[in-house]
């Protein structure tokens, strides 16, 4: 009699929870085979990226002294001081702390000025530049603000998205203050990018490997599986035909 009365909540509670439970976990499936099956690179665009161009080394580069002690407080904190260049020029990068927040500013490497941040028609001359291929522009829009599930989310603002035609089908974002390319965008991402919501649960911010919802499920998935494991045990012959001999052997 209890055997059938657990038998009975087990089939139960397993039927529901394996009905509720396998919707997710289809969805899991489903971005475990579009990830393993697909290039990361390609995703990425980075089959799409010309190589960051090369600094010569013989040219007269101006301290950082200069232009620190000018544009930077004692009071502030440098976090990095990057060499790098803008349509061919060399610029010094800097990223510095000023009461709790980051800024950026640009200088150029040989005078020592400062640098403007990009204009439109910069923005997209860098664009082309780090593009591999040639392809027309469909589309040029200028963001100042960007909400959780959009594409750029989590990256510097202001930026310039420019979106290419075939054979790139690429948005390539680059930042105004930082005067460089932050990522690129192309279908093959959104798609992973849709996948990975999924897949971890977070349909904020997509990267909380520690939200509630994921841990009930996994949860709830070890208690699917083990009410299986039961099942399997309730209702096999081959176990109950054991356990039938060995209760005659202790009767008798």
């Amino acid at each position: 009699m209890k055997k059938r009365i657990l038998l009975r909540i087990t089939r139960k509670w397993h039927r529901y929870l394996g009905f509720f439970l396998g919707i997710q976990f289809l969805m899991w499936t489903l971005g475990g085979l579009y990830f393993s099956w697909t290039n990361i690179d390609n995703i990425r665009g980075d089959n799409l990226k010309n190589s960051t161009p090369k600094i010569p080394s013989n040219l007269s580069f101006v301290t950082p002294n200069v232009f620190l002690k000018n544009h930077i407080s004692n009071n502030d904190s440098i976090l990095s001081l990057e060499l790098s260049t803008i349509l061919k020029q060399p610029i010094y990068r800097v990223e510095y702390e000023h009461k709790d927040q980051k800024n950026v500013l640009l200088f150029d490497a040989i005078t020592g000025e400062i640098r403007n941040p990009l204009s439109k028609e910069e923005a997209i001359l860098v664009a082309q530049k780090k593009l591999n291929v040639t392809a027309s522009i469909i589309n040029k829009e200028y963001i100042t603000t960007v909400g959780n599930h959009h594409e750029y989310r989590g990256r510097p603002l202001p930026a310039y998205a420019i979106t290419f035609d075939a054979p790139a089908n690429t948005t390539v974002y680059v930042s105004t203050e930082y005067g460089n390319v932050q990522t690129f965008r192309n279908n093959q991402w959104r798609i992973f990018d849709f996948f990975w919501m999924l897949h971890t649960m977070d349909y904020q911010e997509r990267d909380n490997f520690n939200n509630i919802l994921l841990r009930a499920f996994s949860l709830f998935g070890l208690f699917t599986i083990f009410s299986g494991f039961l099942l399997y045990g309730l209702t096999s012959k081959t176990l109950n035909k054991r356990r039938k001999k060995r209760s005659t052997v202790l009767n008798k």
